[in-house]
């Protein structure tokens, strides 16, 4: 985990999972680089949430892979975010309490699938499918950890690859042209 600038009550903070995806940014915003990972991400927010000031929203923006055709080489806002490595009902049956349901985060956007794995087989993309548009590695728990403390979140997701094979390759080739997209829209946003 690294925090870099100073929250304030009345600026985004933008987390992001690594410096690689924030290559481009301005600096101009604070930024959390929580590392991969769902623990990493809820770690890494939630310490930081709970040890000062709420920044007005966060803002997570990262790469993801896409889950079906035409969304690659784009940047997307993702309207709803869920777990693709939980088995709610499951949790349900044993406790009767619901576990890990997905979060409705935007009116409109794609939903996002997050698990604590990287997607690069095409049968698991094929199943993620029939749910999402997009997966990523930390969106879910960065939601979640946001909603807990109180404080809005966005997430905005630049497709780096499509999930399956060459997935690993694809990311590492494209992370650049990522984050540089990333930058431009966090730039048209706050215009």
């Amino acid at each position: 985990m690294e925090l870099i600038g100073t929250i304030t009550p009345d600026r985004p903070l933008l987390v992001l999972a690594l410096a690689e995806e924030a290559a481009h940014l301005d600096g101009g915003l604070p930024v959390l680089l929580t590392g991969m990972g769902k623990v990493n991400a809820a770690a890494a927010l939630a310490a930081v949430l709970a040890g000062g000031p709420h920044p007005a929203e966060v803002l997570n923006l990262g790469t993801a892979g896409a889950l079906r055709p035409g969304l690659a080489g784009r940047t997307h806002r993702i309207a709803e975010v869920r777990q693709h490595d939980l088995d709610g009902r499951v949790l349900f049956e044993l406790t009767g309490r619901p576990t890990g349901e997905p979060l409705s985060l935007a009116a409109d956007g794609l939903t996002l699938a997050t698990g604590d794995l990287f997607v690069s087989d095409p049968a698991a993309r094929d199943r993620l499918a029939a749910e999402a548009h997009l997966v990523d590695m930390e969106g879910y728990a960065l939601a979640a950890a946001a909603r807990r403390a109180g404080v809005p979140i966005r997430l905005v997701k630049h497709v780096s690859d499509e999930a399956g094979e060459g997935a690993v390759k694809a990311w590492r080739e494209s992370v650049d042209d990522c984050a540089r997209a990333l930058a431009e829209w966090l730039a048209a946003d706050r215009a």
